[in-house]
């Protein structure tokens, strides 16, 4: 069967500007063009749309999707169960927010007394479940199964006070490293001894035992790795290296 662009358009709830802009870039291109130049798609394109819209729908740019789709072993079946899988993970964590909020407006009402652990169980249970989906498979080769559950475990029993300090401090490595880089500051300096020692500070809310080798390890990986370095390097490039540098010179 075959769809005009409106009738595509329509079904999928996407505009017909869109359509042709996805085939300017080469993302989706009609199966054929009517002597009137209107487009026309068949069932492949439509399987190819709906994977795009998954993917946007999962954030990526249209640049990283054409990337993903022209790959030449590129597996629909896989990909749809990769989309399930993220999609449940959302579900697993929108039901725990559910949980927590009607927990809340039980505590509130008077009804019940809730502990601070589970006011913040599912943004917790979510940051792990985000660094399994991304560094799982890597960190588990690196350090081992048992430790990695040990850290995990040790997130989740965080208290109130020591989330708040670690999400507090993340945030503050960040944007110490973003002035270090801009200011052009020396990782061997003051700067970078106090990024260094806070990001260790970071690191102990959730690794079980602290060493000077695994921290070197894990920096080193944060240049290497371009997720690590995209995160760190998002607004100011260099960051990661700083932190890398600093790291090994002063946490000897």
């Amino acid at each position: 069967m075959e769809y005009s662009i409106r009738q595509l358009s329509d079904l999928a709830g996407v505009s017909t500007r869109t359509l042709r802009y996805y085939d300017e870039i080469g993302l989706l291109a009609p199966v054929r063009t009517g002597e009137t130049g209107c487009r026309y798609y068949g069932q492949e394109e439509v399987e190819r749309l709906q994977q795009i819209l998954f993917y946007r729908q999962r954030g990526m740019g249209l640049d990283k999707i054409r990337d993903i789709l022209q790959e030449k072993d590129f597996d629909v079946l896989a990909a749809l169960t990769e989309h399930l899988r993220e999609l449940e993970r959302q579900q697993e964590y929108i039901s725990d927010l559910i949980q927590t909020v009607n927990l809340t407006i039980s505590m509130m009402r008077g009804e019940i007394v809730m502990d601070d652990a589970k006011k913040f169980a599912a943004f917790k249970k979510r940051m792990v479940d985000d660094n399994e989906k991304q560094y799982g498979e890597e960190a588990r080769e690196l350090y081992g199964e048992d430790r990695v559950e040990e850290s995990n475990a040790k997130m989740m029993n965080l208290s109130k006070e020591e989330y708040d300090r670690f999400e507090k401090l993340g945030k503050e490595i960040l944007k110490g490293l973003q002035q270090a880089v801009s200011g052009h500051e020396n990782p061997q300096g003051e700067m970078g001894r106090r990024l260094a020692e806070m990001h260790r500070e970071w690191l102990e809310f959730t690794w079980q035992s602290y060493t000077t080798k695994t921290h070197a390890g894990l920096v080193e990986m944060y240049v290497a790795d371009e997720r690590f370095r995209k995160y760190y390097d998002s607004e100011v490039e260099g960051c990661a290296q700083f932190l890398r540098d600093a790291v090994k010179f002063w946490m000897k």
